[in-house]
């Protein structure tokens, strides 16, 4: 049983981009498909696919890689917020990964979104992971 599906989400990703597969298929949820369409927005996938069973919904990934060194797009995913330890910012002091490099994915009252999308609208929230 996982208790914190959204680390089980990014570990999923990070253990198929090291062992170098093309597509990962992951259990869909709410936040899943919010966090992947940031994903897709931000340049670190190639694309994804929602698809609906009768058991259980899945997200299929088409994961990114360099043209030339076939390394892996995504460097590094990182899980902030735990289910022991959740992490909060308000606006004003809303997280820059890499200084502006990477992307901070944050849980907010207006939904999940980037860092810098959560500072233009001045709300703050759950910080949810780091992404470069």
């Amino acid at each position: 049983m996982v208790t914190d599906t959204i680390a089980d989400y990014l570990t999923r990703i990070r253990n198929a981009s090291r062992a170098g597969h093309r597509v990962v298929e992951i259990p869909s949820s709410g936040v899943k498909k919010e966090i992947t369409k940031i994903l897709f927005d931000q340049g670190y996938i190639l694309s994804y696919k929602f698809e609906e069973n009768k058991v259980q919904d899945s997200i299929k990934i088409a994961l990114k890689y360099d043209k030339y060194t076939k390394d892996p797009v995504i460097k590094k995913l990182e899980r902030v917020s735990k289910p022991g330890l959740r992490k909060y910012t308000g606006a004003a002091d809303l997280p820059r990964v890499l200084n502006g490099l990477g992307v901070a994915i944050v849980s907010t009252s207006h939904g999940v979104m980037t860092s810098k999308q959560a500072k233009n609208e001045n709300v703050g929230g759950e910080v949810l992971c780091y992404v470069y």
